[in-house]
């Protein structure tokens, strides 16, 4: 009976030691970003954008349009998102769930719907990660024209 617990003790052992990288949120991968004093107390993830504003320039009411904004990891840490959202709902993002890792790349893709809208529009993103700030605001701007209506 000893020689079949030990093998299988040792194998259990071994196996919560091993670190697996699955691309999901890991504790190790968040980091502290100042202590109560406000000393930075670790190395912190990076976010530089390509750029933080884009202009989709004039469009016809009722179109929906999309944008990526590239972005890549300069820090010495991994990178995380909890999250982002539109000022309104008719700005609606999509990012990366999994980490980010130390020189790595992702990208927010943010999608427009201008049904009902018209003239000059400024709408905003909040990204929200465990940078220093922690949030990162990105605009999209459009020129809504409305389509006359034949009489």
């Amino acid at each position: 009976m000893k020689k079949i617990l030990i093998p299988a003790f040792v194998i259990l052992l071994a196996s919560c030691a091993e670190k697996k990288d699955d691309g999901k949120v890991d504790s190790n991968d968040i980091k502290n970003s100042a202590s109560a004093d406000g000393k930075v107390t670790s190395d912190l993830p990076e976010m530089k954008f390509e750029e933080e504003t884009y202009d989709f320039g004039k469009m016809t009411q009722g179109e929906k349009v999309s944008h990526a904004f590239i972005f890549k990891n300069t820090g010495s840490e991994s990178l995380i998102i909890s999250g982002a959202s539109g000022s309104c709902g008719c700005t609606v993002p999509e990012w990366p769930k999994e980490p980010i890792r130390p020189g790595g790349e992702g990208k927010i893709n943010v999608v427009f719907n201008s049904e009902g809208k018209s003239g000059a529009m400024e709408k905003t993103v909040t990204v929200i990660t465990n940078c220093e700030p922690a949030t990162k605001i990105l605009r999209i701007k459009a020129e809504i024209i409305v389509p006359e209506v034949a009489r």
